[in-house]
């Protein structure tokens, strides 16, 4: 009973005094994180012995899912190509250019990992998630296009990087656990069967409810439970058919989007509340799992991990921006702030699903342990210092800037 305890408490204890913590350099990833560390430290043996690993890995993709569908859902294909172009450069070249860098890190820093288990620690890094730094996309000190940008690059990044992961798995010859496939064509089944499966249940659903607004049948707050449905639904039916998950859940919020007006609106108000607290859930137990591997991980990874939030995606989004005309504070901001969190942790426990025990790098998981950890404090402590920062060293800039337009 420990956990739950001290989990619900805590919940408790943020949200009385959640105003003032959004000013302070406190986040709810931090804070739940922290928690769950000293949760293990207090009491090792009941909190080892209470988690069922595999429920909660369940739930912490049940987790990802939905917020995949809900950045699907929320982001729109004209906020990515629209004039200013600036998420598609994050997104078309700089997210590239940081999975290659972190790959030529890893093989760097990391005792003989093979390329493909580089190109895979890459790619599970990849994701920045703004929940760990939620000052930076809410603060109205922060340009809209600056601000925009980043959130719309955190809401797509992750989706991307679900069948790279899936293709470097099978680049690297690993044999999938439970399948006895060759890696190419389950992999081709998870991208295909997930793209397909979620296209059509995010468009049928968003059909339904479009046609059920018609009439005026659903109450407000059923919708939010229709849409969580869809996330879920997607989910489930590709797993069961052999397609992955999760892009069935993006590509099914994507779907709804587009025949569903009102879905950005509906979903951003779930994710204020339920979205949140399963989130909470997962930076809570994440920090009770992770405490007794800290000993563990070695001081070349703990380098790896600052590299990681520092050369390997400031020099790429920098590379990518190239050319934008922005103050070359609005490039360092940018450029900091892509934190790691929800989708890294989910997609290292997707990696340690998919592949046997003897043929997982621990290397790998130990990598990505320490780049979030470092991570969830780092960009934690300075996104209100920074956004201050920042907004001091672009005052002089007028409304032609390229920040403004």
């Amino acid at each position: 009973m420990v956990l739950p305890l001290v989990f619900l408490s805590l919940v408790f204890l943020f949200s009385v005094v959640s105003k003032p913590a959004e000013n302070s350099v406190l986040t709810g990833p931090m804070v739940f994180t922290v928690a769950g560390l000293l949760t293990f430290f207090a009491w090792p043996a009941t909190a080892s012995w209470e988690i069922d690993k595999p429920v909660i890995a369940l739930l912490a993709e049940l987790t990802l899912a939905v917020v995949l569908f809900g950045d699907a859902t929320r982001t729109s294909l004209k906020e990515v190509t629209k004039e200013s172009r600036l998420p598609l450069r994050l997104l078309g070249l700089g997210m590239p250019l940081t999975i290659v860098a972190g790959t030529v890190m890893a093989m760097l820093l990391l005792t003989d990992i093979p390329l493909w288990e580089a190109a895979i620690l890459a790619v599970i890094l990849a994701p920045t998630d703004a929940s760990l730094g939620t000052a930076v996309v809410r603060s109205r000190l922060v340009p809209p296009r600056i601000r925009e940008s980043l959130e719309v690059e955190a809401g797509l990044n992750d989706g991307l990087s679900v069948p790279l992961l899936m293709l470097f798995i099978a680049l690297s010859g690993i044999e999938p656990h439970g399948s006895k496939q060759p890696w190419l064509l389950f992999t081709l089944q998870q991208i295909g069967g997930g793209v397909l499966i979620g296209l059509a249940i995010g468009w049928l659903g968003g059909l339904a409810m479009t046609w059920a607004d018609g009439r005026n049948w659903m109450a407000d707050t059923a919708r939010h439970l229709a849409m969580l449905s869809l996330a879920v639904l997607s989910w489930l039916v590709a797993d069961h058919v052999g397609g992955n998950g999760f892009i069935a859940a993006f590509v099914a919020g994507g779907a709804l989007r587009m025949r569903y007006e009102d879905s950005r609106r509906h979903m951003a108000r779930f994710d204020e509340s339920w979205g949140n607290l399963l989130i909470y859930f997962v930076f809570f137990v994440f920090g009770v799992l992770v405490a007794p591997r800290l000993q563990q991980i070695p001081g070349q990874l703990w380098l790896y991990a600052l590299l990681s939030l520092t050369v390997v995606r400031m020099l790429p989004v920098a590379l990518a921006l190239t050319g934008m005309r922005l103050h070359p504070a609005s490039v360092l901001f940018v450029g900091w702030f892509g934190p790691r969190g929800l989708a890294s942790v989910v997609l290292g426990m997707v990696y340690l699903e998919q592949v046997t025990e003897i043929s997982t790098n621990f290397q790998v998981v130990l990598a990505v342990i320490a780049t979030v950890l470092l991570s969830i404090l780092a960009h934690g402590l300075s996104a209100n210092p920074g956004v201050q920062l920042y907004a001091r060293r672009i005052a002089h800039l007028g409304a032609e800037s390229p920040e403004f337009e």
